[in-house]
């Protein structure tokens, strides 16, 4: 990765997490990235925080970068392509981290067999926390893929996946935060309902989420099994895993998940 331009065509939050997320990481240096903006705004603020290049111009981006990052909203993609695609290396790696995006879409849209990959990541990226689902088509070679995955693992974990499954992707990893922001919304009112202050509510909450989705993570035991160590018989936790199971808990966020994927399909469709 050390001798590779990588060029953003686009600088929102999003782009910004992957930025950040590489130079803190040490993947790349500032010097090897390449950005453009629509405002001067954008531009000099890019320039000062992170130190890399950057331009209001995508051409001057595309025709430099070995990965092109397109970290612009999906009704935008045809016209940069278009303003692009004549510039942009023959084996250059590009990539989309929009919604809905195909691979077949952007070989269509530039018109010739490019190296596409599509990369769904989500909002945690913006605190180094970030779940990516990756797909890429066959022109990509194993260790050009092998460089995106570090990418994006350098703000949280990767997984790659036949692109026919990115549409459930949403569900388990890119709306999902927003079901535990609910979830932890909800512990803390029942805190706070006990007399416990809503500042403290929260933190307890949100940390309690943290450990335990860590404990997972780094522990490799099934969630079960550590749901099982957490309750004593006849204790208070079983009480609440009872309760939560007579309400539907595991069957609502099924139920949420089909909903999330079966909306995803018709967006990507229309």
């Amino acid at each position: 990765m050390k001798n590779k331009r990588i060029g953003f065509i686009g600088c929102g939050k999003m782009a910004e997490a992957i930025i950040g997320g590489m130079i803190k990481s040490e993947l790349v240096s500032a010097n090897q990235i390449l950005a453009s903006a629509k405002t001067k705004a954008t531009v000099e603020k890019v320039t000062e925080e992170y130190a890399i290049g950057a331009t209001l111009h995508n051409r001057e981006v595309a025709k430099k970068a070995d990965m092109l990052i397109l970290a612009v909203k999906p009704d935008l993609h045809e016209e940069v392509i278009e303003e692009i695609s004549n510039v942009v290396k023959r084996d250059a790696v590009v990539i989309t981290i929009a919604a809905g995006i195909t691979l077949e879409f952007l070989e269509v849209a530039f018109k010739r067999k490019i190296k596409a990959v599509r990369v769904m990541p989500n909002t945690p990226s913006l605190v180094g926390e970030g779940m990516s689902a990756i797909c890429a088509n066959d022109t990509v070679k194993e260790e050009e893929l092998q460089d995106v995955i570090r990418l994006f693992e350098s703000f949280g974990k990767a997984e790659v996946l036949p692109e026919k499954l990115m549409d459930a992707v949403p569900a388990v990893s890119g709306s999902s935060p927003a079901y535990v922001y609910m979830f932890i919304e909800a512990l803390a009112d029942g805190a706070v309902q006990q007399g416990i202050a809503r500042n403290q509510a929260y933190t307890m909450a949100a940390q309690a989420v943290l450990g335990a989705a860590k404990m997972v993570l780094e522990t490799g035991k099934h969630p079960g099994e550590l749901k099982d160590n957490v309750c004593t018989p006849g204790g208070a936790t079983i009480e609440a895993v009872t309760t939560l199971e007579k309400q539907g808990f595991r069957a609502a966020v099924v139920s949420a998940m089909e909903a999330c994927t079966g909306k995803s399909k018709k967006l990507k469709d229309a």
